[in-house]
């Protein structure tokens, strides 16, 4: 059964910011650590500079970032200078998300080092009760990580010629301590995925992807009642997701009671000549 919409909603302030910035700095550090499991020649794939998760997911992956950086206190020049030097170390471009409730040291040491945005980023939440029920035979969670991650990809790329290499970065949700992979199909054959991972209580849901040829059959909005279904099993009381701005995403996790907490942005600088 599907329930309404709750009729409370924490306060999109400081420490909802925290709450969940931290919860996405945890997966990207479980993320990176499986990572380098693959690759042990790379090194120390996580550190811990200016309150945040410093993590590398492979040379020039989007999943190498800083995530919450800034959210427990000033930031300090040696601080970026060694977030700098993590990825430049690695020839990946720095990457740091910054949430507007990231302390102001942190855009204004970005701007002087000639930071520029490279996306915007809006942060939904929505509250879990424990009674949150729905069933869908076509949604399950996925047990064959290259069918998902060939879902996934087929869904974001609008083709379906991926090496092994490439399925191989996009399954490691799967040895993540906390990710949940989850499969949509159409008579059998898979149409749609997404994954999520819990975090104390917090459903953190991502990866929403439709295969170009199933999509307008409402299967990412069933992904997502199957996994707010899920959290509720699991004794979450929140969850969220990210999305494009404007995007056809949003717009169906708004649909199914997310609300905009705040828009993050994502800010990289160029590599050395």
């Amino acid at each position: 059964m599907e329930l309404a919409a709750p009729a409370y909603y924490p306060f999109g302030g400081l420490a909802l910011a925290r709450r969940l910035e931290s919860a996405e700095a945890k997966d990207a550090a479980e993320f990176a650590e499986v990572w380098t499991r693959r690759n042990p020649q790379s090194g120390d794939a996580v550190i811990n500079i200016g309150g945040g998760v410093i993590a590398f997911g492979g040379p020039g992956s989007p999943l190498s970032h800083a995530v919450g950086v800034g959210m427990q206190g000033p930031v300090s020049e040696a601080d970026l200078g060694r977030i700098e030097e993590f990825y430049r170390s690695r020839e990946t471009a720095p990457a740091i998300d910054l949430c507007p409730f990231a302390d102001p040291s942190l855009s204004e040491l970005l701007g002087k080092r000639g930071y520029r945005i490279t996306e915007f980023n809006n942060v939904l939440v929505r509250p879990i009760g424990p009674d949150y029920e729905y069933r869908n035979a076509s949604i399950a969670r996925s047990s064959n990580e290259y069918v998902w991650a060939r879902t996934v990809s087929a869904g974001f790329f609008e083709r379906e010629d991926f090496t092994h290499e490439e399925l191989e970065l996009t399954a490691l949700i799967f040895q993540m301590p906390a990710g949940v992979p989850w499969i949509a199909t159409v008579e059998g054959e898979p149409a749609a995925a997404a994954g999520m991972a819990i975090q104390e209580k917090l459903a953190l849901f991502f990866g929403d992807s439709t295969v170009k040829r199933f999509r307008g059959r409402g299967l990412h909005s069933a992904l997502i009642q199957a996994r707010l279904a899920y959290a509720s099993a699991q004794g979450c009381d929140l969850a969220t997701a990210s999305t494009l701005p404007g995007s056809g995403s949003q717009a169906n996790y708004e649909r199914l009671g997310f609300r905009l907490v705040y828009t993050k942005l994502i800010l990289s600088a160029a590599l050395p000549d």
